[in-house]
């Protein structure tokens, strides 16, 4: 057996050593939950390894979620900036689809749920508990009215900023 050195830049791994964690995001599990639980902020119910809505369980455990978690700290993954013009004229309008496309996705996904909507100039800023719907409102409404949309990633945050624009 040689022993070879590793490649400058490169170290080599021993398998008997913890390893330092990549990418650091306090509100993703950490590790498998015992089954089934139940959050006692929304009723979301996690089984089969991940959340869900359906009937709470007897016996279930209760653990707060990720979204609720994130509702509480009022610690977003997401934001969505709406403005414009065409927004002041249809602003009832935009603002059904913005819930309509929420509660869809939120049926499908408990741990996708807009935090709050506040008025920020001639717009609003949503505020949103994952990047993914952040990302799909954005989305819906450049699909339904076109604008200008615009995606800042920050990836050393896990944040998400969409803006909006008509």
């Amino acid at each position: 057996m040689t022993s070879r050195t590793p490649p400058a830049g490169f170290q080599t791994i021993r398998r008997d050593q913890l390893r330092q964690e990549r990418e650091h995001d306090s509100y993703k599990l950490q590790h498998k939950l015992p089954e089934p639980a139940v959050c006692p902020d929304c009723g979301a119910v996690y089984h089969a390894g991940r959340w869900q809505w359906g009937e709470r369980p007897s016996g279930a455990s209760e653990v707060i979620c990720a979204a609720c978690h994130r509702i509480r700290d009022r610690f977003p993954a997401g934001f969505v900036q709406v403005g414009g013009k065409f927004f002041i004229e249809h602003r009832d309008e935009l603002s059904a689809l913005i819930r309509h496309h929420e509660e869809r996705i939120k049926a499908e996904n408990p741990q996708s749920r807009i935090i709050g909507i506040e008025q920020d100039g001639e717009g609003v800023l949503i505020t949103t508990t994952d990047i993914h719907l952040a990302r799909d409102l954005g989305e819906a409404l450049h699909h339904a009215y076109q604008g200008e949309l615009e995606f800042h990633y920050n990836e050393a945050q896990k944040l998400l900023r969409v803006h909006w624009l008509r």
